[in-house]
């Protein structure tokens, strides 16, 4: 089974819990898996990550638990099946905004006849021609997850979610509420109310959906709406929250404060 929706069977009541990588560094994608999230989102779309950092990215992560999910830059075949080779059993496929979209991203993901990804057999997918029942399977183990970022594509949701093959929907607050008249403020009232009539539609469905935010709190706020999965922050969203708040128990906005072993704390 697809290690994704795997994880969706296997959580039960729980939603699984996740975050994005964007730093492109190897390191910090295996530091995140093995603090404990269930699932990671690596990042093409709005970050410096090329695909020599995406094979690095995977092979971290395949050292821990943590699910990887590729999202690539735009629904686009060859870029698609550079990912797939690279070995992402999941691709996220950003602002879907119709059924025909959908499908594009299915395709692209699928050997003929489904689809129309080219057939690599020395690829990483296939350890490199060791493994060549991957080729046969491999249109059943592929995930796909589209994202709606859009009134438009809202509206267009219960099409979306019907295309075969897509396993997975994605909504995405902060392009949403930019299209909402409302950038910048993904926790504004509206997007909330839109949200949460979304999810509903989903679980209409039968289909997983999923979201993620910047803090704990908003996260908490989507779980209760009743999503199946969502994401917390990145790695460098962690981090730098992590670094303005030691620094902030250390300084106040008129002094700064300095410790030394000799002098203990002294405030200039």
């Amino acid at each position: 089974m697809n290690p994704f929706r795997h994880l969706l069977k296997a959580a039960g009541a729980h939603p699984p819990v996740g975050t994005w990588v964007v730093s492109s560094n190897a390191l910090a994608a295996e530091a995140l898996g093995h603090a404990g999230f269930d699932w990671a989102v690596l990042d093409l779309e709005h970050t410096t990550t090329d695909l020599g950092d995406l094979v690095h990215l995977l092979q971290a992560v395949g050292n821990t638990r943590m699910v990887s999910v590729v999202r690539v830059p735009w629904n686009e075949p060859v870029m698609v099946k550079r990912v797939l080779d690279a070995g992402a059993t999941t691709v996220m496929f950003p602002f879907v905004q119709d059924a025909d979209e959908a499908r594009r991203a299915v395709a692209a993901t699928r050997y003929p006849p489904e689809g129309v990804r080219g057939v690599m057999g020395l690829s990483r997918a296939t350890r490199y021609g060791t493994a060549p029942q991957a080729l046969r399977h491999a249109n059943q183990t592929l995930g796909v997850i589209v994202q709606l970022e859009t009134r438009e594509a809202l509206d267009a949701l219960e099409p979306i979610a019907q295309v075969p093959g897509v396993d997975a929907i994605f909504l995405g607050p902060a392009d949403l509420s930019a299209s909402m008249g409302h950038l910048g403020d993904p926790a504004h009232p509206e997007v909330m109310a839109c949200l949460a009539r979304a999810v509903d539609r989903c679980k209409a469905l039968g289909r997983p959906v999923g979201t993620m935010g910047a803090t704990p709190d908003l996260v908490a706020q989507y779980r209760a709406m009743g999503f199946d999965f969502v994401g917390v922050g990145s790695d460098l969203g962690l981090m730098m929250r992590g670094a303005q708040a030691a620094l902030s128990a250390l300084r106040t906005q008129d002094t700064t404060i300095v410790h030394s072993v000799t002098a203990g704390t002294l405030t200039r």
